[in-house]
Formats: structure tokens, sequence, C-alpha cells
């Protein structure tokens, strides 16, 4: 997963793919840190070619107000650079892959 440091940088790899999970997290978030490898090993495996990111929302606290991320973690998964889930705080990692799998199969397969 890679870790975003811009807004700019942001907005190209959004531009440049066309499905992307953000991973919106804090430094002192403990869930944060038990969720992110759980998300990234399900997620990685199942969608090769869905791009993930890691913002923290501390040090890009502006990304985060722009896309109304609260609370962490929250995960955001844009397809064709649109906002088409968001899961925050308490969520499966399943329940993720099964909404993802729906949009995922309409736009590769």
């Amino acid at each position: 997963m890679e870790t975003i440091h811009s807004i700019q940088e942001f907005d190209h790899i959004l531009s440049e793919n066309e499905a992307v999970l953000a991973y919106f997290s804090t430094e002192n978030c403990t869930v944060c840190k038990l969720l992110k490898p759980k998300v990234y090993e399900m997620i990685s495996e199942s969608f090769p070619r869905l791009k993930m990111i890691s913002i923290d929302s501390d040090k890009i606290s502006q990304l985060s107000a722009q896309y109304r991320v609260f609370t962490a973690p929250t995960v955001v998964v844009f397809f064709e650079s649109r906002e088409t889930i968001r899961k925050s705080r308490t969520f499966g990692v399943d329940e993720l892959k099964a909404e993802i799998q729906r949009f995922y199969s309409l736009l590769f397969e």
C-alpha cells in the first residue's frame, strides 16, 4: 500500500487509475494499525487492478477535510474517480470485499 504525502499526489493517482482504495488513518489509531494489514492482504489478492493508497489524516488534514473524513480508519473506494464505497471505524473486511466485487466486476470483467 503506497503512502500519499500531498493532495497533488492523491489527485494524480485518482486521475491515473480506474479503481482506487484510499485508507485514511491516524498515527494514534490502534484500530487502524490492526485493520490495515487485513484490508491490504484480502483486497490486494482479490482485486489486482485496484490501486491501494494510505493517507495519514493528521499529516494531510486538508485532504481528509476535502473528502469529509472525520474518523479513523475510513476507507473510501473510487471507481473512475468517483467515490463509490465508504466504510468508517468498524467494518468487516469481508463486507468491504463484497461491495468492491460488485463494482469491480462491472468495470474489469
